[in-house]
């Protein structure tokens, strides 16, 4: 068993390994998947704030664009992702405190209804989960008036979930969202937090995990649903293309086994966003080797990180983060490099 789970990761990472310029074999259809392009590294915050927009905007196609959150706004850093079908624009997330989202996220709406001839659309707002780092923009994008732009905000909480994809059984059922010749799959993911949702999207083949796998700290609040909810996205993926899995943020450094420390401003070294499928069937193979157990464990890229009651912040982990946080922030204008 062990030794299939081994070949899966082999085949599922030469899927994922081309991070500069990405494109599926198979489509929804059995034709290509949109062709897109990820940076290889993304602008760090800093060393000098001054010279850092508050949000980083890349053209992954001309409709689909992940959005990412600076650093000197808040060290959270989060991802946000923005897709456009023929009949409405979907936004994965706002983003977390001082973000400042609207006139960025309003300027690529416009730009893109220009590109495309178009005078409108409506743009549907949903959330990976309900934590603050990504429902804190919620308010403030949807002050934004414009009628070339109408704004339906979807709620993080479970009933609004459920009917907004289609989902009767939670979290066993898989609902679906059409956003006009793109249809979005939607899985749900507890385990990290209670509304928590995976996307993939056919269009490019490209599966959307949250917080619940990313390059850093994978904060586990419920470890039985947690591993239930792994083993429901890779049955979902399996057989299926998937070009990259993109979580929400980047705590890991470039170097295996390394993350950057909780509140960390500056990244000028950090990991890759995507992951392959492969790291699906790694983090459920380290899930298991746990026994039921929840405990930390250190991975390549990213580690398994239970947290809650029984594993309290020490004193000490606290201290060093206040103490980060500030210096950091003193630092922010010029920092060390």
């Amino acid at each position: 068993m062990r030794r299939l789970i081994v070949l899966n990761i082999m085949s599922s990472t030469l899927l994922g390994l081309s991070s500069a310029c990405a494109t599926a074999q198979i489509g929804q259809s059995g034709g290509a998947a949109e062709a897109g392009v990820l940076p290889r590294q993304w602008t760090p915050a800093g060393p000098k704030c001054m010279e850092v927009p508050e949000w980083q905007v890349h053209e992954y196609n001309e409709d689909f664009y992940l959005l990412r959150q600076s650093g000197c706004t808040d060290y959270e850093k989060p991802f946000i992702f923005l897709f456009f079908g023929k009949d409405k624009a979907m936004l994965l997330d706002t983003g977390s405190r001082h973000g400042n989202l609207a006139p960025t996220l309003h300027r690529v709406v416009t730009n893109w209804l220009t590109r495309k001839g178009r005078t409108s659309i409506a743009l549907i707002v949903v959330h990976t989960h309900s934590h603050s780092d990504h429902t804190a923009g919620d308010a403030e994008v949807q002050a934004i008036k414009d009628p070339a732009m109408p704004i339906t905000l979807v709620p993080a909480e479970l009933e609004a979930t459920k009917k907004l994809y289609g989902i009767q059984h939670w979290p066993e059922d898989i609902g679906q969202i059409d956003l006009g010749g793109r249809i979005l799959d939607v899985i749900p993911i507890p385990g990290h937090n209670a509304v928590g949702v995976a996307i993939y999207d056919r269009n490019t083949a490209i599966l959307f995990t949250g917080d619940s796998l990313y390059p850093g700290r994978l904060y586990i609040q419920d470890f039985g649903a947690f591993q239930a909810s792994t083993e429901r996205m890779i049955r979902f993926t399996q057989g299926k293309p998937v070009a990259h899995v993109l979580g929400n943020h980047i705590e890991e450094t470039v170097t295996p086994f390394v993350d950057y420390p909780v509140g960390t401003i500056y990244q000028p070294k950090e990991h890759q966003l995507d992951l392959s499928r492969g790291a699906l069937l790694e983090l459920e193979d380290g899930l298991v080797s746990l026994h039921g157990k929840p405990a930390r464990l250190a991975l390549r890229d990213f580690t398994i990180w239970p947290v809650g009651p029984e594993f309290p912040t020490s004193a000490a982990e606290k201290a060093a983060f206040v103490q980060r946080e500030h210096d950091q922030t003193r630092q922010m204008w010029s920092q060390p490099q």
